[in-house]
């Protein structure tokens, strides 16, 4: 197999990077972070901030950090609860040949800009995943912390990557898989809208590939730390994956995806039994369980239950 050619820019290479959050404090600390970077030669960073409140409840804190920046800052104010419209937002507003996107709960170390691009430039690949380590509180599940469940990787399929997240990504905006595409505004309070954007991106012939070094961190609050949580977020993703198959597989052709998924589930469903006392593997199966669960709902069209603005709703 030839060898995809490196990258080598020719200009200064400007990186903008988009930060959405929604009355979220600890976007300050990712933000702090951030203007620790090390720059990657020859590249102007600028910052994007999408604001995802009703209010625009950052404003203030961001425009302290002003004076703190080594960057330029944007702040934009999307008042819709939708994260699908704040992704866009920070789409839109970006000009620059790279966009990467950090969520508003994690920080970055000084390296970690630096990691993605040089795996963008080695690889030509449209689009860069870095993982995401989980930060447990001790309170946390003693089941949780050993299995580590929050914690963020790429899936790779017969050993291509087909999909991806925006918890730590880095997007090559010319490229013509990336440019103009959308995040789907109607999972943008369901979620799901990464897997979306990212399953057509790789459809249409764009690349994924994985910087390992590319690491961020992501403490898990206690709002988080359940089981019921993490089934109610397997299921959502599974909702979407099924949604994504049938798409591909219409009338009669779904009732084999929806058979293979319903064998999924009572395979998941019988390991979990066998490992009743072993409280990492029987969890981990009854979290496939709910994947596979929801992947047979998507599979029927159900529409993905709603897990973002529901506080404005309320």
């Amino acid at each position: 197999m030839t060898a995809t050619p490196a990258i080598i820019e020719t200009h200064q290479i400007r990186i903008d990077i988009g930060v959405c959050t929604f009355r979220r404090p600890a976007v300050v600390a990712t933000l702090l972070s951030l203007f620790e970077l090390e720059v990657p030669a020859g590249a102007k960073l600028r910052i994007i901030v999408a604001d995802n409140d009703a209010e625009p409840s950052a404003k203030d804190s961001i425009d302290r950090l002003r004076e703190k920046s080594p960057f330029e800052i944007i702040y934009i104010h999307c008042p819709k609860s939708n994260i699908s419209i704040a992704r866009n937002a920070c789409l839109s507003a970006s000009d620059a040949d790279y966009l990467a996107f950090i969520d508003d709960d994690e920080t970055a170390p000084r390296d970690w800009l630096c990691e993605l691009l040089q795996t963008a430039k080695e690889t030509g690949a449209e689009a860069v995943l870095g993982p995401v380590t989980a930060v447990y509180k001790p309170s946390a599940p003693s089941w949780m912390r050993k299995g580590d469940f929050h914690s963020t990787a790429p899936v790779w399929v017969n050993g291509d990557i087909v999909t991806g997240y925006t918890c730590n990504t880095l997007l090559r905006m010319t490229a013509p898989s990336v440019a103009g595409r959308r995040f789907a505004l109607s999972l943008g309070q369901s979620g799901g809208e990464d897997t979306h954007f990212f399953s057509h991106m790789h459809a249409d012939g764009g690349r994924i590939a994985f910087a390992e070094k590319a690491i961020l961190s992501e403490p898990v609050p206690d709002s988080r730390a359940s089981f019921m949580w993490l089934a109610k977020r397997r299921f959502r993703s599974g909702q979407t994956h099924g949604r994504l198959l049938a798409e591909r597989k219409p009338g009669t052709r779904r009732i084999g995806q929806i058979v293979t998924a319903a064998s999924k589930v009572a395979f998941c469903a019988s390991s979990a039994l066998l490992s009743t006392f072993s409280p990492v593997r029987r969890n981990r199966q009854l979290l496939r369980m709910a994947l596979h669960m929801g992947s047979v709902s998507g599979a029927f069209g159900v529409r993905e239950i709603r897990q973002y603005g529901t506080v404005e709703a309320t």
